[in-house]
């Protein structure tokens, strides 16, 4: 629901037809519980522990950040310390997408830590020093959103019983966001 730069056609339709969204995947989500119901039990219940997730993580996100403007703020009388240790809270509890979406590429907890350890350390320090670089991919944020569609779709697939083979899922993602790079890479070549 966020300011966002349209990189498909049809975007802008779905964007002012943002209010439906949580309907929509309301009623998605409680079909997609029914069908599991009848063939795994535990599938429906982890939909809804998924789905309880991200309603709870969606709201920590809105908490932080009215937090962090109020951290910000010039008469905030909290010490620079106590600013960086709330902020790194914040960084982990949005980590948790990251270990839930890192379930599309392996199964191995250990392999999961590290990638989520390493990604949130190269990312930090990718975005510290380039932030104004970054802003101008565009984008970027289209294709992770669509990358995580995609393996989203993979795995509810994959769950019901559907072979997908183990190399797919990579493929796509790289697939998804190398496109929308491209895409963005010649939108600042025009400018």
């Amino acid at each position: 629901m966020e300011e966002k730069s349209f990189g498909l056609p049809g975007e802008r339709f779905f964007r002012k037809q943002s209010v439906w969204f949580y309907a929509v995947v309301s009623i998605f989500l409680a079909g997609l519980v029914w069908a599991a119901l009848n063939t795994h039990p535990m599938l429906a219940f982890s939909a809804v522990v998924g789905s309880t997730a991200f309603f709870i993580i969606h709201g920590f996100r809105q908490n932080a950040e009215i937090e962090e403007k109020r951290l910000l703020s010039k008469d905030n009388n909290r010490s620079d310390i106590s600013k960086i240790m709330y902020l790194e809270v914040i960084d982990a509890t949005f980590s948790i997408d990251g270990v839930i979406g890192a379930f599309a590429f392996t199964l191995s907890v250990p392999l999961i830590l590290i990638g989520n350890g390493l990604g949130a350390f190269v990312l930090r320090e990718l975005t510290i020093g380039n932030i104004d670089r970054i802003k101008l991919y565009k984008y970027l944020k289209n294709g992770a959103m669509y990358s995580i569609l995609v393996l989203g779709a993979i795995m509810i697939l994959d769950s019901f019983g559907f072979h997908i083979p183990h190399w797919f899922s990579p493929l796509v993602t790289f697939g998804v966001v190398g496109y929308f790079f491209v895409k963005s890479k010649l939108a600042i070549i025009k400018k």
